[in-house]
């Protein structure tokens, strides 16, 4: 057998971003194997990213999660299902299964992930039967070939009946390339790359403030609130609130695993939807709790995870249990969106369990007075549209939709210089219940980013902006221009005193 060989994946990541809706085009290759042999670790390899959590716990993956692997200038798209034990009828073996069997029929060709420093087990003969029953390409990708004298122990898994076999190392790298080159020569040739070449180049904002403009300069237009191509919205919230209730009700399918154990979802399951034009993508996370409740290290990963996701979205979900109320945590995963400025719906589900299938004894749960009570514990999220919802029932979820779409619209308004101007005219800033030893005066101001909308306010004192001043100056603003469900930012330049100019 030939020695093994690292490959590297030729990249255009610093080129141009790509088209996302053009990732359904490209044939879809399903990684499969049972727990602990290594697949999300392949999978990040050949995706070159974090994507799935790794870690030397079986079972870690329980969910589809999807990603992009180029080679050669060729493109798929790859799917990491949780480990397979099809004889298990255990709930979370027996949903893993269902979802890994989901990514079978999806996809154009199967690569079979097995344990190179193990004997042959009798889990690995029986998927090696289930996926031979397909009439897919198959690959066999033996994995944890670290050094080169375990190449002659991959040649015993010639018996799983598969054509082409792969020693790789996931970890380490080597053997990629011949994996990639098996994989790539059982795909349908891709015919879109010509289209992609064919893309603008990614603007340089990101949404952080601009430089701003000397005065006498041609003023900033306003730019009416629309919501982008492609919203990412993430599902926020604490462990079994329904989070992944909701996301499959928002793709009509069975998207995530559901149950009753908190804590079910650890990677973050992402799906995208099309509706009236519009595309949706939403992410699934991992229940946030405070790291002295977290005990497994999968567990760890998973609110780390969360974390990042959130921080990579545009709007997000967070989601309240209507049947515990308002709670701490619910106010410090609110506070994470808050902080790292994504916009947010607070959308309070299990509604229908408070309502009309009380089975406490207690008098049905009023809308008003729930709402007056998570206002008065969120009230930093004055700001955030609330939406009543029961995930499982399918109930009140266009509205969903609807004020998704509203909110990424108003994360990307920007009011011109000249309007925002003549609205400080209109302030009455004695009506601010700030001291006098922090009252400044505000020569102008004009919006230098959106995504989160950002002021810079030109002062004649170099003083920070005292919070009860920026709470009654952000009140105006949302009260003339909006930005419902999105935090504002603030930003403060003093005027040069005369003799440094």
């Amino acid at each position: 057998m030939t020695p093994l060989k690292k490959g590297t994946q030729s990249g255009s990541r610093n080129r141009r971003r790509r088209n996302p809706s053009a990732d359904a085009r490209w044939p879809l290759v399903a990684i499969v194997g049972r727990p602990n042999v290594g697949k999300s670790t392949l999978f990040n390899r050949l995706t070159r990213s974090r994507r799935s959590i790794v870690g030397d716990e079986p079972g870690i993956t329980r969910d589809r999660i999807y990603g992009v692997v180029e080679w050669a200038g060729r493109h798929a798209r790859l799917v990491d299902t949780g480990g397979v034990l099809p004889s298990d009828q255990e709930f979370i073996p027996a949903e893993i299964f269902r979802q890994a069997k989901v990514a079978f029929d999806e996809a154009a060709a199967v690569v079979m992930v097995v344990d190179g420093r193990t004997e042959l087990a009798a889990p690995d003969m029986e998927l090696a039967r289930l996926l031979l029953r397909l009439g897919k390409p198959l690959i066999l990708a033996v994995n944890k070939m670290d050094v080169e004298s375990l190449l002659a122990q991959a040649e015993n898994y010639r018996q799983l009946g598969f054509k082409e076999m792969a020693p790789v190392s996931a970890e380490h790298g080597t053997g990629i390339g011949d994996l990639l080159d098996a994989m790539f020569a059982v795909l349908p040739v891709d015919d879109f790359a010509a289209e992609d070449d064919d893309e603008e180049p990614v603007a340089a904002g990101n949404g952080e403030p601009e430089e701003i403009l000397p005065e006498g300069e041609e003023e900033t237009p306003s730019v009416p609130a629309k919501a982008p191509d492609e919203v990412n919205v993430a599902i926020i919230g604490r462990p079994n609130v329904g989070k992944s209730t909701l996301l499959n009700a928002l793709t009509g399918t069975a998207r995530a695993i559901v149950s009753p154990i908190a804590g079910t979802t650890r990677d973050a399951v992402d799906e995208l939807v099309e509706r009236d034009g519009q595309k949706f993508r939403f992410i699934d996370t991992a229940g946030i709790r405070r790291k002295g409740k977290t005990h497994e290290m999968a567990e760890k990963l998973s609110v780390l995870m969360a974390r990042k996701h959130l921080e990579a979205a545009d709007v997000s979900l967070l989601v309240v249990d209507a049947t515990a109320g308002v709670l701490a945590a619910d106010a410090t995963i609110g506070g994470y969106a808050h902080e790292s400025g994504r916009s947010m719906v607070i959308v309070v589900n299990k509604w229908d369990l408070v309502t009309t299938k009380r089975t406490d004894g207690k008098p049905p749960a009023d809308r008003k007075a729930f709402e007056e009570q998570l206002r008065y514990a969120l009230k930093f999220l004055a700001y955030v549209p609330v939406i009543f919802v029961s995930a499982a029932e399918g109930e009140n979820i266009e509205q969903v939709f609807a004020t998704v779409v509203r909110v990424a619209a108003e994360r990307q308004k920007r009011v011109g210089t000249g309007q925002m101007n003549r609205f400080l005219e209109r302030v009455d800033f004695e009506r601010a219940p700030v001291p006098m030893s922090r009252r400044m005066r505000i020569l102008y101001m004009t919006q230098a980013g959106v995504a989160p909308p950002t002021f810079v306010l030109f002062t004649d004192r170099d003083v920070k902006l005292h919070f009860s001043y920026e709470r009654f100056l952000e009140n105006q603003i949302r009260e003339a221009f909006g930005f419902e469900g999105s935090p504002i930012r603030f930003k403060i330049r003093a005027r040069k005193p005369r003799s440094q100019r």
